[in-house]
């Protein structure tokens, strides 16, 4: 009979997750903060130097040049800096959505310490003698801007203006903004940007404390100096380590082909779960909806800022919610087919599935964490994403899936119709020999995965000496994040040559080494620099191309030092998160399972690395979250193989030779080859949207994802599970493992 009450809570249901979506999601997307890369904006890792050596870099000098940056950024109108300490000696300053990018970087680096001298460089006055937050912009008799600074002792100006009459005919009031030792204001003067601001003649002696500083201003520039002046000197010299800025129009582009990319990537995964899973893949294509819903509403309550490889995650995620739904849905047609019903199906389904799918889980949190700790921030954002994609998905794929489809499966309508389920009639077995015979023959019975394990083995091992020859002669074509160096974007509205890029950074006084044109119209050219470009540099380079091509170019440079951190700390976050993996997957299953599992993961990373080196790809640190997150998939798919050996050893009634061993892994792989073809293929399906219609700014991190989750498959399917057998075949030989055995033969009684 069916409860038609279900039904109609289903439905409910379904109608309040449409409504609140659908009411809550424009202003949700709204209220998020979009990063630099999407809606353009800088990045400058700052090195904090004592000035003149006077003082050391503590805790409390950090502190204090963070509030001064803070105080500038308000300066520009930029309404959420983020501006952070690393280290002992360092700060990081991102800045998203700044109009004018070379006057926001000159007005974070400048010094803004006003000095009076006389003519011969003897200081009168300094900073110290403002009152604070005492400047204003304002204007002459004549209607010309000047700016009005407040002193805070008259008698000391008084006594100033004295000394300078009395140095007649040499008269004059230096007025300096940072001023440097040897610097001259005859010789400023005649600079683009000089330091000096004016050098009025004192006539007589001024007995106040307010003080005109007249110099030729615009009124623009006359705020700008009023505002510096209240925002204080900054009390350290702050040098570029690296930096990192993106044009407006780079940005906006990267956002609209990254989430088309990502509509498409999803669609094509809807259709497919509907298809091959019917009931159960509609629930999923509902769920997953849900999912990113909750992942954009938990960026807006966190106040996380969005970058590209977040969203590029967002969408990797799906395929890894999609994963949790694809395990659960094969367990129940599995039950299916052992002739139990639909409810029955569905309960055993979802018991047998948890724990393969918490496990799964965790060993990728594992990696992502690793990415957040070691990664810049651009990787930050794509681990945050990850993370937070992760705990979201195990949520929907579990809870809301069971909740929706428990419905459906006890309002009892769908009773004794399995293809709803995705398993026909014929698939059925009999019940009678059901008792006994309970392993389901799957479609790919007639496949012997282990029979040719020494030719995987072989053919792995061809394809990684040939990786070490290519990576030692040919090495790999590092980006300037490991490098060093400086890296330059020009984006035109037109197709471009490289030698009428050349030709332009010739213009402007540069020797770019390499111009590689890219975009699906050659409109892109990136050149790259040996050696980090200075800060006017910068300026002239990106004043150029905007007056040239209408769009500011993007830059960045990594000093040697930071490169090397940079390599460095990719070597650290890939060696932890392996021992992490290795610790859990022995904890969960065993160590000969945990040391395969590393081993194929080397596999997969070096396999990645070795391709780059082939094809000659830029590699920058985005590669290196490629290959973590490579590992995270890589390891999903080997323990989702594990936990079925784990659970097929214990159905046996005893291991003792070889064979039982070789028959038991065999029987694994081919159970589980279904599930490991369709969970690469939802995540295939999202990267090759990604590598067709994302942004050219992840389209080698894209590239990497796409060989890393092919490689990982392979290695799950013909190299893990084949390496524990082998070794535990010697285990086997020496020591007949019957404890082992009736342990597991306890368990099941239990």
């Amino acid at each position: 009979m069916v409860k038609r009450g279900r039904f109609i809570a289903f439905f409910l249901i379904i109608i309040l997750l449409g409504s609140l979506m659908g009411v809550t999601t424009k202003d949700i997307t709204k209220n998020i903060t979009l990063g630099l890369d999407l809606q353009g904006g800088f990045e400058i890792l700052y090195e904090v130097e004592p000035v003149n050596g006077e003082s050391e870099i503590d805790r409390t000098v950090l502190i204090n040049t963070v509030d001064a940056l803070n105080k500038r950024a308000n300066v520009l109108g930029v309404s959420e800096p983020n501006i952070q300490i690393e280290g002992d000696n360092r700060i990081r300053v991102q800045l998203a959505g700044v109009d004018n990018q070379n006057k926001a970087r000159e007005i974070l680096s400048t010094q803004a310490e006003l000095t009076f001298r006389d003519t011969e460089d003897v200081e009168m006055l300094n900073g110290s003698d403002l009152v604070e937050g005492g400047a204003k912009q304002s204007f002459d008799q004549n209607g010309q801007p000047n700016v009005v600074v407040q002193l805070k002792d008259a008698e000391k100006f008084k006594e100033v203006t004295q000394h300078v009459l009395s140095m007649a005919p040499a008269n004059q009031l230096v007025i300096w903004l940072d001023y440097e030792e040897g610097d001259s204001f005859e010789e400023e003067m005649f600079k683009e940007n000089p330091k000096y601001i004016s050098a009025p003649n004192v006539n007589e002696v001024f007995n106040t404390t307010e003080v005109t500083i007249e110099g030729q201003f615009t009124i623009e520039e006359a705020k700008e100096l009023a505002n510096l002046l209240n925002a204080g000197a900054l009390p350290v010299k702050l040098t570029e380590m690296y930096s990192t800025s993106v044009g407006a129009k780079f940005g906006e582009q990267a956002m609209e082909k990254t989430v088309i990319a990502g509509i498409i990537g999803i669609l094509v995964i809807f259709v497919f779960m509907a298809f091959f899973y019917r009931l159960p893949g509609i629930i999923a294509a509902v769920t997953l909806s849900a999912y990113i819903y909750l992942i954009l509403l938990v960026f807006d309550w966190m106040n996380a800022v969005l970058t590209l490889p977040g969203i590029a995650a967002l969408i990797l995620g799906v395929g890894m919610a999609v994963d949790a739904n694809i395990i659960t849905y094969e367990r129940i047609k599995e039950e299916l087919k052992l002739g139990k019903s639909i409810r029955s199906a569905f309960k055993a389904g979802n018991r047998r599935s948890l724990l393969t799918i918490i496990d799964a889980n965790v060993t990728t949190l594992l990696a992502a964490a690793v990415l957040f700790f070691y990664g810049t921030s651009s990787v930050k954002g794509f681990a945050t994403m990850l993370m937070v994609s992760i705990v979201v998905s195990f949520i929907t794929a579990v809870y809301l899936t069971r909740i929706l489809l428990s419905l459906l499966v006890n309002s009892r309508f769908f009773d004794q119709k399995p293809r709803w389920f995705g398993v026909k009639e014929d698939e059925i077995l009999d019940i009678a020999k059901t008792n006994k015979q309970t392993d389901v023959p799957t479609r790919f019975d007639g496949l012997d995965f282990v029979k040719h394990r020494k030719s995987f083995f072989l053919a792995s091992s061809i394809m990684v000496v040939a990786g070490i020859l290519i990576l030692f002669f040919a090495k790999l074509n590092l980006g300037i994040d490991f490098a060093s160096g400086t890296r330059i974007e020009v984006l035109a509205n037109q197709s471009l040559t490289a030698e009428e890029v050349e030709k332009e950074f010739q213009s402007v006084g540069i020797e770019p080494n390499e111009i590689v044109l890219s975009g699906t119209d050659n409109e892109i050219g990136v050149a790259r620099l040996v050696g980090v470009l200075s800060q006017d540099q910068i300026a002239k380079v990106k004043d150029h191309f905007q007056e040239k091509y209408g769009n500011e170019p993007n830059v960045s440079t990594v000093s040697p030092t930071v490169g090397k951190e940079l390599a460095r700390n990719a070597l650290v976050a890939v060696l932890i998160a392996s021992i992490g993996i290795i610790i859990y997957v022995s904890i969960r299953f065993e160590f000969f399972m945990a040391l395969a599992a590393i081993v194929a993961l080397a596999h997969d990373a070096f396999f990645t690395i070795a391709f780059f080196s082939i094809t000659r790809l830029e590699v920058d640190i985005t590669i290196i979250a490629a290959v973590l997150t490579v590992i995270g998939y890589s390891i999903n798919d080997t323990i989702v193989t594990f936990d079925r050996i784990k659970e097929n050893m214990k159905k046996k009634k005893r291991v003792k030779t070889m064979e039982d061993l070789t028959d038991v892994v065999n029987k694994s792989l081919q159970q589980t080859f279904t599930r490991s073809l369709n969970t690469v293929l939802t995540v295939v399906f999202a990267v090759v949207a990604l590598l067709i219609f994302g942004s050219s700014s992840i389209l080698n991190f894209s590239i990497a994802l796409l060989i890393g989750l092919v490689s990982g498959t392979y290695s799950s399917l013909f190299i893990a599970a084949q390496i524990w057998l082998v070794w535990k075949g010697k285990q086997l030989k020496k020591k007949p493992i019957a404890k082992q055995q009736a342990n597991d033969e306890m368990e099941n009684e239990a």
